[in-house]
């Protein structure tokens, strides 16, 4: 059984060797940032898709997540993709770590 809070310093350690990535290769690191963030929605109890006829509790959280996510899949199937787009999936997987890293520690990995 994991430790609660050891995933945040695991989360932040991670984070602190992708923040620079995402600012000298991004499309590079989007991938990594898009697997980190997808872990700490789940630990956080976030969906990471929406479901027709599911209600959310933070509908906008998922769906930046998504969009993120989109771009970052265009990126990794060699499609070709707008250097804006590229832009907005950094600064939300920024502000998603930030956010779900403000929440607190979690309870740690069930037994």
């Amino acid at each position: 059984m994991q430790e609660p809070g050891l995933d945040e310093h695991e989360w932040v350690s991670e984070w602190e060797d992708i923040n620079p990535l995402l600012r000298e290769s991004p499309t590079e690191a989007l991938s990594e940032a898009d697997e980190l963030i997808a872990r700490m929605m789940e630990a956080r109890g976030f969906p990471l898709q929406e479901r027709e006829g599911e209600e959310l509790s933070e509908p906008e959280t998922t769906r930046s997540f998504v969009e993120a996510r989109r771009v970052t899949r265009e990126i990794e199937s060699g499609q070709s993709f707008d250097p804006g787009d590229v832009a907005l999936a950094v600064e939300s997987y920024r502000e998603l770590y930030a956010y779900l890293l403000d929440l607190g520690p979690t309870a740690g990995t069930p037994a």
